[in-house]
Parts: C-alpha cells; structure tokens; sequence
C-alpha cells in the first residue's frame, strides 16, 4: 500500500472513532469551520479520502485537533508513532547526561560551526579507525 492510501485510511478511522461518516462533505464542512486558511473544496478533501492526497502539516494539525487524534500517527500511522516515542525515552533516560547535553549543544550551533565539529569527528574516526 502507498503512504496516500494509508494516510485515507488513518482519516477515515478517525472520523468514524470521533463519530463522524467518513464523508467528503462532512470532512469538507467540519474542516473549513476549524481552518483559519482558505476554506477547501469537497473535490480537494475527496482526495485526502481517496488516497489522491496528503494534506500539509498544517491541515493535518488542524484535523488531529479536531478529531483528537496525535498529528504523527494520522500522517505516519500508530507504528511510526511508538517508534518515535520509543527512541525519545531511550533518549531522556539515557545515562550519558554530558553526552547528550553536547549534542543539544552542538545543535544549537550556527551551520558554518557545525560542519567544522563534524568534521573534526570523522578525523577522529578516521584515525581511530583499526583497518
């Protein structure tokens, strides 16, 4: 299945599991009255239950809102969800505060530093390599 197909099967189940069809006219209106951009048209949120379509990150916002479901797994899908949820414990709990705190560190930095850090560690692996 392709990612447009899975994502209309996501809308769909949370429309049903929030008490709605799993109908053009009835996402179209319940939508547009949530959405501060310009309101859609029935043939562009047919495409989203079609499978024709992905909406943008910011309409997903609005429908997981609205449908109370989290926007990763209505894009992504349950699985990419507790995947994502998983490597963020490992992350928070992980016992190397230094080294995670360099990391948060290191990404705060401007571009033209980060890629001298960068390259500054592959040096190191390269001389630590034991080819």
């Amino acid at each position: 299945m392709n990612e447009k197909i899975e994502f209309a099967e996501r809308l769909k189940k949370a429309l049903i599991a929030s008490g709605y069809q799993a109908r053009p006219s009835i996402l179209e209106k319940g939508f547009n009255s949530r959405y501060w951009g310009k309101s859609l048209s029935k043939q562009a949120v047919t495409r989203w239950l079609k499978g024709e379509a992905i909406p943008s990150q910011e309409k997903i916002q609005v429908l997981s809102e609205w449908l109370g479901v989290d926007p990763y797994a209505l894009r992504f899908g349950d699985e990419a969800l507790e995947s994502v949820r998983k490597k963020r414990k490992a992350w928070e709990e992980a016992p190397l505060f230094e080294e995670r705190e360099a990391i948060e560190s290191f990404l705060r930095l401007p571009t033209e530093q980060k890629k001298i850090i960068v390259t500054v560690i592959n040096l190191f692996l390269k001389a630590n390599d034991p080819k």
